[in-house]
């Protein structure tokens, strides 16, 4: 595309979650009990996802949402052709909610899955792991339980990886349930969530960023 970036449609995201699911045997080789989505790219992503692993298996798996920022808060950022910015430092505006009738009662002795819409620097996927390890350690500890005794597993999903030398690594118990639906140029990829204007029109325009459907 001209100005550098890759439209993205909600139709190539449908179709790559369901490729994906399919291609790495999601729901069997690992059944997540509980997904955790980074706010505010990967909710659609996961509900999606919900769906696909419910058609699997028929129960709905619960879905906890976190709110991570590491992109400079620009005016107008991802839309109408500003850039957003990858920045410096992780800032956390949002975490799981463990209060209330609905619910989690414990993290300990699941599977968790993160749902975000892109892997680009990874900071952001190594800061919420990191946090989550620190609630498992947490939950653990007051369990009587020795570290790792829970068996707590964590996986990633994300539709786009972009490809790139991170500038963070994820530990290798994590990326053994790494999962991305596609695997893309380092470019700006301009998702239909953050679309403002004629959807239909950058429905096309993702016709043309990725001509094979982004697969």
């Amino acid at each position: 595309m001209a100005d550098g970036k890759l439209h993205i449609s909600y139709n190539q995201i449908h179709q790559l979650i369901d490729y994906a699911v399919k291609r790495f045997h999601l729901g069997d080789n690992y059944s997540p009990d509980l997904m955790i989505a980074i706010g505010g790219g990967g909710f659609i992503p996961a509900r999606i996802l919900r769906s696909f692993l419910k058609a699997k298996h028929g129960r709905n798996i619960p879905i906890q949402a976190i709110g991570l920022s590491l992109y400079e808060e620009l005016p107008n950022a991802g839309q109408n052709g500003v850039p957003e910015i990858p920045g410096v430092q992780v800032t956390k505006t949002q975490w799981l909610n463990f209060g209330g009738a609905d619910s989690l009662v414990s993290l300990l002795g699941r599977k968790i899955l993160i749902v975000d819409e892109v892997d680009d620097s990874r900071k952001t996927l190594v800061y919420a792991v990191a946090e989550l390890l620190k609630d498992i350690r947490a939950q653990e500890i007051h369990a009587g339980l020795e570290p790792g005794e829970s068996n707590t597993e964590i996986g990633i999903f994300v539709v786009y990886n972009k490809d790139k030398p991170k500038a963070e690594e994820l530990p290798e118990a994590v990326m053994r349930h790494y999962y991305p639906a596609a695997t893309t140029p380092d470019r700006w990829l301009f998702f239909p969530w953050d679309c403002t204007t004629d959807i239909s029109v950058h429905t096309e325009l993702s016709k043309q960023s990725f001509p094979n459907g982004g697969m």
